[in-house]
C-alpha cells in the first residue's frame, strides 16, 4: 500500500480571496463538526491514545452505544478532512484486535465506494434485482404507512432503543453504528417500508451521510445489496436493547420519558405494572407478528 500524502502546511495552500464565489460543498464542509484536516488529525490521535474506549478497546466495546467507543471519524472521512490511507498507516503498527477491527471497517467503506462506482443505480434500485418485487407499504399511497414512517422519524415507535437512536440523529446529526442497523431493520422488516425512504431521511439528517456508505448499508440490512445480511436476519429491537444497552444508559440519555422506569421494564416499558410514563407511546406494531409478515413477503419473492 502506498504511504499517505504528507500533511500540508496552511501557508502552502492558495486560498480563495474574499469575495470569490465559494463552491457549495465548502459551506457544507464547515458544518461537519471537524472543520479541516488539523482538527480531524488531532481528534483521530486523541481517540487512538485513549486508555479506555479507544482503538485498543474498539473490538470489545464498539457495539455498546451507552459507552460510545467509536471514533466519530466518519464525519472527517465524509468531508475529506482525513484520508483512509492516513488512518490505515496510523493503525499499521498496532497489532491489537481493536486496530484490526477498525481497519476492516475502513475496508468496508472503500468497498462500498467501489460498488457504487460500478453500480450507480444502487442509489434507487436493489442490487439484487429479485428484491425489486418485494411488497412494501408505501407512505405515499397508504395512510397507515405514512403514519408509521412519521413515528419512526420522530422517535415515537414505542420501542426504546429505536426511539433513542432516531432522537440521537435528530438532535446530533449522528447515530451510533449498531443502532443504525437496528432502526433500519425496524423500518424495513417491522414496518415493511422500502429502504429508500429510510436512506433518504438519513441523508437529510446525518453529518456523515454519503451515498455509497448510506445507501449500500441500507441495502445490506434490506438483504438486497452486495454481500447482504440474510433477509431472515430480523433485528429484534427488544433483545438488541437488552444485549447492547443492558444498563439503559443510552436509552435514558435520549428518551427522557423513560428516565424513571425500572431497569427490569426499561426495554419493554409497556409491561411495567405502573403503566407507560406520561407522553411515551405504546408500541406501534407487534414485533413478533411483523417478523412473520416480513418473512412471508420474502418467501413470496423467492417463489417468484
Amino acid at each position: 500500500m502506498r504511504a499517505p500524502a504528507r500533511a500540508v502546511d496552511p501557508d502552502e495552500v492558495t486560498w480563495i480571496a474574499a469575495g470569490d464565489r465559494l463552491p457549495v460543498e465548502t459551506a457544507q464542509d464547515n458544518l461537519s463538526g471537524l472543520a479541516g484536516e488539523g482538527p480531524g488529525r488531532r481528534a483521530w490521535q486523541k481517540w487512538r491514545e485513549l486508555d479506555e474506549a479507544g482503538v485498543g478497546d474498539y473490538r470489545r466495546l464498539h457495539n455498546l452505544p451507552g459507552i460510545d467507543a467509536t471514533s466519530h471519524m466518519s464525519i472527517a472521512l465524509r468531508w475529506g478532512h482525513l484520508h483512509p490511507r492516513t488512518m490505515l498507516a496510523d493503525l499499521a503498527p498496532l497489532r491489537s484486535p481493536g486496530a484490526q477491527a477498525y481497519a476492516r471497517q475502513l475496508a468496508w467503506r472503500d468497498f462500498y465506494g467501489d460498488v457504487l462506482f460500478h453500480r450507480p443505480d444502487a442509489v434507487t434500485k436493489a442490487v439484487r434485482s429479485a428484491f425489486e418485487a418485494m411488497a412494501t407499504d408505501e407512505p405515499g399511497k397508504d395512510a397507515m404507512a405514512a403514519k408509521r414512517l412519521d413515528a419512526w422519524k420522530r422517535g415515537r415507535t414505542g420501542y426504546p432503543l429505536v426511539d433513542a437512536g432516531m432522537r440521537q440523529m435528530i438532535t446530533e446529526g449522528w447515530m451510533h453504528n449498531r443502532i443504525r442497523m437496528v432502526v433500519a431493520s425496524f423500518l424495513i422488516k417491522d414496518l415493511h417500508i422500502g429502504w429508500q425512504h429510510g436512506a433518504a431521511f438519513f441523508m437529510e439528517r446525518l453529518r456523515d451521510g454519503e451515498l455509497a456508505q448510506n445507501h449500500l448499508n441500507w441495502q445490506w440490512v434490506a438483504g438486497s445489496g452486495t454481500d447482504p445480511a440474510p433477509y431472515f436476519r430480523v433485528f429484534n429491537p427488544i433483545t438488541q436493547s437488552e444485549k447492547f444497552d443492558p444498563d439503559g444508559t443510552y436509552i435514558r440519555r435520549y428518551v427522557p420519558e423513560l428516565t424513571d422506569v425500572p431497569l427490569q421494564h426499561l426495554h419493554e416499558p409497556w409491561k411495567d405494572p405502573a403503566g407507560l410514563p406520561a407522553g411515551y407511546p405504546e408500541p406501534i406494531v407487534d414485533h413478533a407478528v411483523e417478523r412473520r409478515e416480513a418473512l412471508n413477503r420474502y418467501a413470496a419473492i423467492k417463489r417468484g
